[in-house]
This record gives C-alpha cells, sequence and structure tokens, in this order.
C-alpha cells in the first residue's frame, strides 16, 4: 500500500534523513516512532507530497508521489503536526469547506460531516470559531478534516497532542476502529501511545531506520534476554546462592523487599526461566512472596535501541 525506498533528505549541512525504507500493507497500523527531531515529520510530510526527497521514491498504492502527486492527495487523510486551520471559521463551516474542496457534495457530505463530528467528539463545539477552541479540541477538528473524504490511507503525526488522558482513550479508540479497513500510520515520540493500538512498529533514529518488526521481535534483538521477577519471606543470601546455580540464570540483581528478598533473574529467551525457577521453589520449599515473568515494555525496548545506535553504554 505504501513502499518507501532509500529517502535521503538535507536542509542545508543537516542531513534529516538518510536511505529510509520501509513498507506498509492494506489494512495495517503502523508506529512511526523516534526521538524529538530523528526525521518522522520528514519522512512524512515526502509521503504526502508536501517536501521532494533528494534521493529516493515513494509508492502510495502504486502511485509515485513525485510524478502524480494530486493522485496521492486524493487517497490520503493528513494530520500535520502543525494543525491546518482556519481560526475565523467555526467547525461546521471549516469541514465543510474542507469536504467541498475534496469534492464531496449534497447528502454525502452531510453524512460525512454527521461521521466526523460523532467520532472526532466535536459535537459540543460543533458552532463555535475554531479560534476559540482549546488546543485538545483544535486537535480533534484537524483529525476531522483528515477523515472527511473517508480515504484509504491515513497519515497522522502526533495525533494525541494536546488531548487530556479521556480525549486519549476516544482517539485510540478510533484508530483501532479503523484497522482493516484503512491504511494507518502514526508517528509519535510518546510510546504509550503506541502498544494500545499496533503490534508493528518502525523507529527512526537520527534519520536512519534503526528497527522495524513487532514489538516483542524487537524486544527479543534489543534485550537479548527474559526476565523474571522472584520474592521469598527467606534469607536472601541462600537464595541468591541457589539462583546464581540455575544454568538458566545468567545475570542476577537483588531488589529492595519489605520483609525477606527479592530478586531480578535475566535469561536467554530460549530458555525456560520461569520453569526453572518455579522447581527450584518447589524443591526447597521456599515461601514465594512474589514469581512472574515480566515482559520488556516498549520503552525498554526503544530505549536499548537508540542507545545502542548511538554508541551509549546499556543501562541496566
Amino acid at each position: 500500500m505504501i513502499e518507501v525506498r532509500g529517502l535521503s533528505k538535507s536542509f542545508g549541512t543537516m542531513k534529516a534523513l538518510d536511505d529510509v525504507s520501509f513498507r506498509i500493507n492494506r489494512g495495517e497500523i503502523l508506529g512511526f516512532l523516534g526521538p524529538n527531531g530523528a526525521g518522522k515529520s520528514t519522512t512524512m510530510k515526502i509521503v504526502t507530497t508536501f517536501l521532494a526527497p533528494d534521493d529516493g521514491s515513494v509508492k502510495v498504492d502504486g502511485v509515485d508521489v513525485l510524478e502524480h502527486p494530486l493522485e496521492v492527495r486524493r487517497r490520503i487523510g493528513y494530520l500535520p503536526e502543525n494543525v491546518p486551520l482556519y481560526l475565523d471559521m467555526n467547525i461546521h463551516e471549516y469541514l465543510t469547506f474542507v469536504g467541498q474542496a475534496r469534492g464531496l457534495s449534497g447528502s454525502r457530505l452531510r453524512e460525512r460531516l454527521d461521521w466526523c463530528v460523532e467520532a472526532c467528539g466535536l459535537r459540543s463545539e460543533y458552532r463555535k470559531n475554531i479560534g476559540e477552541l482549546s488546543k485538545g479540541y483544535k486537535q480533534r477538528t484537524g483529525l476531522a478534516q483528515a477523515l472527511i473524504h473517508d480515504p484509504d490511507i491515513l497519515i497522522l503525526d502526533e495525533p494525541t497532542s494536546g488531548l487530556d488522558p479521556l480525549q486519549i482513550l476516544g482517539i485510540r479508540e478510533l484508530i483501532k476502529s479503523l484497522a482493516g479497513h484503512k491504511t494507518i500510520i502514526f508517528s509519535t515520540h510518546i510510546l504509550q501511545e503506541v502498544s494500545p493500538v499496533t503490534d508493528r512498529v518502525v523507529i527512526i533514529n537520527e534519520g536512519r531506520i534503526i528497527a522495524d518488526g513487532a514489538v516483542d521481535e524487537l524486544s527479543r534483538g534489543a534485550m537479548g534476554t527474559n526476565r523474571v521477577f522472584v520474592g521469598a519471606r527467606l534469607d536472601g543470601a541462600a537464595v541468591e546462592t541457589a539462583l546464581r546455580g540455575l544454568p538458566a540464570v545468567s545475570e542476577l540483581k537483588p531488589l529492595p523487599a519489605p520483609a525477606g528478598c527479592r530478586f531480578e533473574a535475566r535469561g536467554p529467551f530460549d530458555d525456560d526461566l520461569l520453569g526453572s525457577i518455579e522447581r527450584l521453589a518447589r524443591e526447597r520449599d521456599w515461601r514465594l512472596t512474589e514469581l512472574h515473568e515480566a515482559p520488556y515494555s516498549l520503552e525498554d525496548t526503544f530505549t536499548s535501541l537508540i542507545r545502542r545506535a548511538r554508541g551509549l553504554k546499556e543501562v541496566a
């Protein structure tokens, strides 16, 4: 559906993108992650025909963005980082204008206006001038303009910026409801926004793609080990000695505990770390207060990959 090949882009002496390539399939939701200044917005502006690359190509549904930019724009709904709004219009006037510019009229325009207003939670502010709206409602109005023509592809740059927690949940549910029906790229540097919406991410750092895949696969590659937390109402020294003797345990870190002892154990993903500790605890008749696997978060994975890409020492 979207194929990005070898994108490079410089602004003066600064290289914003360096040989960026990735692909998004029809109906897929892709999280496009990176620190501020990593190249996310530049990539999206090229995909949506607002910038031309120095090198490389982008095809949207088989259409080249440089050769047929208007055809690409017809297929895309775009919410840029800085929302394009006319502050002297009210929401109804603005969305009507955008819909008409997109070729909508009559009953189809009314149908899409009603859908967007409800889906984006704009009903209570519908007749207010956009200049009087809060940042959150301006953001939701920008999302509505991206959806007004019912595009097959959505490009969302920081779509939850400025929203309160309840509004963020609403946008998450909206994005998830569109899964399978639309192809969606959304960029963010707020990692909590990604995991509830999609399992696949592309991570960019300093203009280069450093990871592309499912979150759990990237965690395996980035972190290298599984981890288990174990606690017991026992002498810590004896438990530590026993745990260090397990072949499945490659690292062991004592942790603070209100009573007894607590440890974080790490070991290769292919070894049954949890099962090994569980069997040991049963054999020794330990009085456990805690025993569970703890999958690495996207934040853990992201931090590890970024630090590795920048040649920084890993943080334990």
